[in-house]
């Protein structure tokens, strides 16, 4: 709480104000609006909501805290597309001799839950230490350049700290310190390494955040969800109980009308168009470890994994 005096005096400026003409028709403006949305909210009914792309969901894990903040998330998909329950089909499913009526989660309420929970879960990069930061982006331009000159994807780059030292003049003790800080984080993973290295490292970062707006490690991209459904194909008829994230279940919402945003109902509108971007190849290759000297361009399939 500010109990700083400044603070006080703006609290008497804005209660003086109240107390004006413009203040009581501000307040009937604020009356109207809560009444809006209450109205939309009666819309609502109770409706089971289920997310046939949980199994695949990730989320960060470096820290204990996390453990409450992925119950957030995951309910933070199901109230969108429970906001959505009039733009989606109702299912229907027998247990215990009774119909149970649900309707499922999207991929572009998990592309919207990504987004929202950036800003409401997420970090920033201007909580790093101004050392640790500038470690990070110059992890990010040499893993980039690598990347670049041996034709492969940044996620296929490996590095160890010698590597660093040498492209990027850092000294050991510094890096580090530095390094270990990424590393808990999950800004950097750690992977065991081979030919007597104790370990390489991969950047996990992917340029996120670097106009210091919060941003949430982790979380699946939505393409990837959208690419499975496609691959698998709409049907009419329910999957079983147990099934899998993708398969013979139709998704809701995919094949019908975009979400629109209704004031007077009081959805919050998306388009899956707009939230998913086009799938792309979900081709995987071996990662490539950074080494100037003897290293190949790309790590033997099947290499033995040796800690020092």
């Amino acid at each position: 709480m500010d109990e700083d005096r400044a603070q006080t005096r703006a609290i008497h400026h804005r209660q003086r104000n109240a107390q004006t003409i413009e203040g009581l028709l501000a307040k009937r403006e604020r009356e109207a609006v809560v009444k809006l949305h209450r109205d939309a909210q009666r819309l609502l009914r109770p409706v089971v909501v289920a997310n046939p792309f949980a199994p695949r969901l990730g989320f960060a894990d470096e820290r204990t805290r996390t453990r409450r903040d992925h119950v957030k998330y995951l309910s933070l998909i199901r109230a969108i597309a429970l906001l959505h329950q009039h733009q989606r089909p109702r299912r229907t499913v027998s247990h215990g001799g009774r119909e149970v009526a649900y309707i499922e989660a999207t991929a572009a309420d998990v592309a919207l839950a990504n987004r929202l929970a950036a800003e409401a879960l997420g970090r920033s990069l201007d909580e790093l230490a101004p050392q640790t930061r500038r470690l990070l982006e110059a992890l990010d331009a040499m893993v980039a350049a690598v990347a670049a000159e041996r034709g492969m994807e940044r996620a296929e780059v490996r590095f160890s700290r010698r590597d660093v030292r040498e492209r990027t003049a850092w000294g050991d003790t510094q890096l580090k310190v530095h390094l270990a800080r990424l590393v808990e984080l999950e800004l950097v993973a750690a992977h065991k390494g081979g030919r007597g290295q104790s370990f390489v490292y991969e950047l996990a970062w992917d340029g996120a955040g670097r106009d210091g707006r919060p941003f949430l490690g982790g979380l699946i991209d939505p393409a990837a969800l959208a690419c499975d459904n496609q691959r698998s194909g709409p049907e009419p008829g329910r999957s079983a109980p147990g099934r899998g994230v993708v398969g013979g279940r139709s998704a809701p919402g995919r094949d019908g009308p975009a979400a629109v945003n209704g004031q007077a109902n009081g959805h919050v509108g998306h388009r899956q168009d707009d939230d998913v971007q086009e799938c792309a190849s979900m081709d995987e290759h071996e990662p490539a470890v950074i080494d100037d000297t003897t290293a190949p361009a790309r790590a033997p399939a099947r290499a033995p994994a040796r800690a020092s």
